[in-house]
């Protein structure tokens, strides 16, 4: 070998000895997903495809990873929770468990998701917004020879006995929300005596939120209150599932992003936070079957997502159900009053 070429093989050699590969420079993240697991598994790969940073994912429901990151406040293990209902996020911004950040990308937002962000004092930020319903299976309906269910007081009626399926609010955000959203539609002692008749017909409480329109999808219930689109998300999918926004109005959730407080990859958060705000992110929803509609104006709606301009929504309150003494205050009246109640 010449003395040019060894040269160049010293240096080379000496230069991989120096430098780490791209990926281990760009370090390493760790998110908590609480979007379905085929939504949060693409936005993973596309995340480290365009940055080299390395992603640890964990998936649970929303009620789940709120209780996780306020068990893990002394030596945080997480670093970006992305998705799920906007209460807990909101409840976690109040106790001071997640970072305040403004992203760059806030001024291209719809306005419910920079309202989001400011009540929380920029601690947390909507990345797509849902509207509560419920799904039923065509094919069971018929079979049993029930009429359709149009609103949530169908739902109490003695023929959908042991036919519902719905989540624990305890660990699930759109469970929660339904929760607040009735108490607001009806009234506390109104919307509480409903949830102990409708707990007569469920058959099940789940931990995850959209767990109840598969088990309908599936025959396994004959309805499931959800929101709407993870109901959509079965129909496209070929179930025999209708989908109902209930006739006296309802509440929606603002799905949410928020860093978390003491992150050890904070830098890495940052950039999954400020890309997972921008339309290219936001539409690998549209490919993971989730029919959300997301927050950034240029972002691209599913086609099939639920137009929540032409849904009854009530004017719901997030920063008095999002706050940690009214979530707990409901948590714990629903645990007392409705979940222990008997069945017959």
């Amino acid at each position: 070998m010449n003395k040019h070429l060894l040269g160049l093989a010293v240096a080379g050699a000496l230069s991989a000895y120096a430098m780490p590969s791209a990926q281990a420079q760009q370090g390493e993240l760790v998110v908590y997903c609480t979007v379905q697991e085929e939504w949060c598994r693409p936005m993973v790969q596309a995340f480290e495809a365009k940055t080299g940073i390395k992603v640890s994912m964990t998936r649970k429901s929303s009620g789940e990873t709120y209780a996780q990151i306020k068990a893990e406040a002394a030596n945080p293990r997480g670093d970006v929770w992305w998705g799920g209902t906007g209460d807990p996020h909101l409840q976690a911004a109040e106790e001071n468990l997640t970072e305040e950040y403004r992203s760059p990308m806030l001024a291209r937002l719809q306005p419910w998701a920079i309202k989001q962000a400011e009540q929380s004092k920029f601690r947390t930020v909507g990345i797509y917004a849902g509207a509560l319903g419920y799904g039923f299976n065509t094919k069971m309906l018929a079979d049993k020879k029930i009429a359709e269910p149009k609103c949530w007081a169908d739902l109490i009626k003695a023929e959908f006995k042991d036919e519902i399926q719905v989540a624990d609010p305890n660990s699930s955000g759109t469970s929660y929300t339904m929760l607040a959203t009735l108490v607001q539609l009806m009234g506390e002692d109104k919307a509480f005596a409903y949830l102990k008749a409708l707990h007569k017909n469920i058959n099940q409480y789940t931990k995850s939120g959209a767990a109840p329109a598969r088990a309908a999808a599936t025959g396994e219930s004959m309805i499931g209150i959800v929101f709407q689109h993870d109901a959509v998300t079965q129909v496209a999918s070929g179930a025999p599932l209708k989908v109902v926004s209930p006739c006296e109005g309802t509440g929606y959730e603002i799905g949410s992003m928020s860093l978390i407080k003491g992150a050890k990859n904070l830098d890495n958060a940052k950039k999954w936070y400020d890309w997972a705000l921008t339309p290219e992110a936001q539409e690998i929803g549209e490919k993971a079957k989730a029919f959300q509609v997301p927050s950034n104006l240029s972002a691209k709606a599913p086609p099939g997502a639920p137009n929540l301009a032409e849904t009854k929504l009530i004017d719901y309150d997030f920063a008095k159900y999002g706050s940690s003494a009214e979530r707990s205050r409901l948590l714990k009246k629903w645990d007392a009053e409705v979940k222990t109640a008997p069945k017959n």
